[in-house]
């Protein structure tokens, strides 16, 4: 009875810790695969105003880096490959 107990518990602790570690590692570096970039990059510029370019500029970007910013706007420090691209004139090219 003691080591179903223990089994059941230790099932438990596993499952639990492979959701923290999801979620930890979600949206991060690379945590993308080629195929969900239309996805993230739909939910990335749903609130723009310039859907389209933001659509090229995003899906480009994500294609580069396997990694999309959480939210709307901002949280660019999430995909360090997504922040740090730049145009020619030194301004971020990704949305």
């Amino acid at each position: 009875m003691a080591k179903i107990l223990y089994l059941k518990d230790t099932i438990i602790f596993v499952l639990a810790l492979a959701f923290v570690i999801k979620i930890v590692s979600a949206g991060g570096e690379r945590s993308l695969r080629p195929n969900e970039c239309g996805h993230a990059c739909d939910h990335r510029c749903s609130k723009t105003s310039h859907k389209k370019p933001c659509l090229f500029f995003c899906k480009k970007c994500c294609a580069k880096c396997l990694c999309v910013p959480s939210g709307t706007y901002g949280n660019k420090q999430e995909c360090p490959c997504y922040n740090n691209w730049k145009t020619k004139e030194g301004k971020p090219k990704c949305p």
